[in-house]
This record gives C-alpha cells, sequence and structure tokens, in this order.
C-alpha cells in the first residue's frame, strides 16, 4: 500500500496545504511566502528520499512564526498518518551530518511518545530574513505532532545557515531510516508490547 498522506490545516491566521508520500524520490513542490523555510524543505524531501507538496498562506505581515509553526504542524500530522500502524517500520533512526564548518547530529524514535530535545545554538538572530529561533519552533510542531522522540545536537557549527541545513538534511535522512521498511521484521510492529502507542 502507498503511504502517502494529505493534510489541510486552516487557521485565521495560516492555511496550508500539504502531501507526504514515504516512499518517494526526492521530488518537492513547495510554495510558502517564507523563502527559507522552502529551501530548507525541499532538502529536506531531497535527502529523505520523501515526495513532498507544501502549499501555505499566512500572517507574514505579522512575522513567519505562525506560517513556519503550522507548516511544522501539518508535516508531523502527514508523518503520523502516512506511517500507519507502524508495522514493519525501522522505527528508530539517526545521523551526524557535516555541513562545512557544522557538525550536527539529530535521532528520531517513531514511538508514539512525544519528547523533543533541543541543543542547536545559534550565533545569529537573522539568517536572511528569517527568524533563526523558528528552526526549533519547526521541529518542536514535527515532533509533537508525528508523535515521536526528537533530538537535535549541534556539535560545533559557527554560520546560522550552515547550522539550520545541517539539522534539516540531518532529520531528513534520520526519518528516512525510521520509516524504512524491515524485510526481516516480518511486518511486526517494533516493539515487545506489540504496539506503538498513537
Amino acid at each position: 500500500m502507498p503511504r502517502i498522506a494529505a493534510v489541510h490545516r486552516k487557521t485565521n491566521e495560516t492555511e496550508v496545504r500539504l502531501e507526504l508520500n514515504l516512499d518517494g524520490s526526492g521530488s518537492a513542490r513547495v510554495s510558502t511566502p517564507v523563502g527559507f523555510l522552502n529551501h530548507m524543505l525541499e532538502l529536506f524531501a531531497r535527502h529523505g528520499l520523501f515526495d513532498l507538496s507544501v502549499e501555505a498562506k499566512g500572517d507574514v505581515q505579522v512575522d513567519d512564526h505562525h506560517t513556519v509553526e503550522d507548516v511544522g504542524i501539518c508535516l508531523g500530522s502527514a508523518l503520523a498518518d502516512a506511517v500507519g500502524d507502524k508495522k514493519g517500520i525501522a522505527r528508530y533512526g539517526h545521523c551526524t551530518l557535516p555541513m562545512d564548518e557544522t557538525l550536527a547530529t539529530t535521532a528520531v524514535d517513531l514511538s508514539g511518545r512525544v519528547a523533543f530535545v533541543w541543543n542547536v545554538p545559534i550565533p545569529v538572530e537573522k539568517i536572511g530574513a528569517f527568524d533563526a529561533q523558528l528552526g526549533k519552533e519547526f521541529w518542536n510542531a514535527v515532533a509533537s505532532y508525528g508523535r515521536m522522540n526528537f533530538h537535535a545536537v549541534l556539535h560545533h557549527g559557527e554560520n546560522g545557515h550552515h547550522i539550520l541545513e545541517a539539522v534539516y538534511k540531518s532529520a531528513a535522512r534520520s526519518l528516512r531510516a525510521a520509516v524504512a521498511l524491515d524485510p526481516r521484521s516480518d511486518g511486526a510492529v517494533p516493539s515487545t508490547k506489540g504496539t506503538l502507542s498513537t
């Protein structure tokens, strides 16, 4: 069965339409009013080998916060929907990724329980027009609505763009590993409990 999910979220602040195919080829069609987020989502699709379509509108005349967070909410929701009952998946994934002078690690567990740890100090407030702190807000939303453990650690780095790019690429590869179907599992849920809470 194809592992595809579509999410539509509309509030007084934003409207987001997102579609995710876990078994894609890395294709991205992304249109939001936040240029840096578009770039990060394209990287996420390519490195996760996910097909991702995002169309978002938001109250960016206020700031980018609501739009970035709500896209994260939709991505997390789509991940949870697409992975379904989690039978046969690897469940865990991690990746330590270099990006020029930067080195970052992410690790995920699609456990159905939410835990979020962000140890990624960014030495600048802005990356172009993008508020650097919104990287944390995005991944917190993904973890919360994707019902996963998500840990991000910056080992070292100086350039804010490189730091967030390393996290997005690393997270894509961690999630790619976690959602992968393990041929040795014989379709079992990867838990001694026989179920992963949702």
